[in-house]
C-alpha cells in the first residue's frame, strides 16, 4: 500500500473510532478549547459538531472562523508514546446553511445518535469545519500531513 493511501486509511480509522475531539477556537488574545462530539463526512473534507448559539465557542467561530480540532486514540498508558496517534485538523468553521442542514444532520446523527434531541433544538447550531489539512502524529515523533482531495 502506498504511503498516501495508508495515511488516509489511518486517518479514516482514527476518526471512525473516536466520538470526541478537542476544539480550539480563537478569542481576542488567546485560544479557547472545548470538548465536542463530532462526525466526519466520507470524503474527509468536512467535520461536524453541534453547539448552542449562546456558547463562547459559537461566538468565537462567528468572529474568527479558523479552528483546529484534536482527535487521538491515547489510553493514558506509557505505551502511548509508541502506539498512540493524534490528528490535528485545521480548517474553517461556520454554521451549516439551511439547504445542507437535513443531509448533514443525518451524517452527524449516524455517528452521534444520542445527540438527536439536542440537535433538534432551535437554539442549536450544526457547525461544519471545511478541512484544509490533517496533521498526523504517530510513533511519538512521526509527523505527516494529509490534505483532503477537492
Amino acid at each position: 500500500m502506498n504511503e498516501a493511501i495508508k495515511l488516509e486509511t489511518d486517518v479514516r480509522t482514527l476518526l471512525a473510532s473516536q466520538r470526541f475531539a478537542v476544539l480550539s477556537t480563537q478569542e481576542k488574545d488567546h485560544p479557547y478549547m472545548n470538548l465536542v462530539a463530532f462526525a466526519e463526512t466520507g470524503d474527509l473534507r468536512t467535520i461536524l459538531f453541534a453547539t448552542t448559539r449562546a456558547t463562547r465557542k459559537y461566538g468565537n467561530i462567528t468572529a474568527k472562523s479558523g479552528v483546529a480540532l484534536l482527535v487521538d486514540n491515547r489510553s493514558n498508558e506509557v505505551a502511548d508514546i509508541r502506539e498512540a496517534m493524534a490528528v490535528t485538523i485545521i480548517g474553517t468553521a461556520c454554521e451549516v446553511s439551511e439547504s445542507l442542514r437535513e443531509r448533514l444532520d443525518r451524517v452527524y446523527l449516524e455517528k452521534q445518535p444520542h445527540m438527536k434531541e439536542f440537535l433538534s433544538s432551535t437554539s442549536t447550531a450544526l457547525i461544519k469545519v471545511d478541512v484544509e489539512s490533517y496533521i498526523v502524529v504517530s510513533r511519538f515523533q512521526n509527523v505527516t500531513i494529509l490534505n483532503p482531495k477537492p
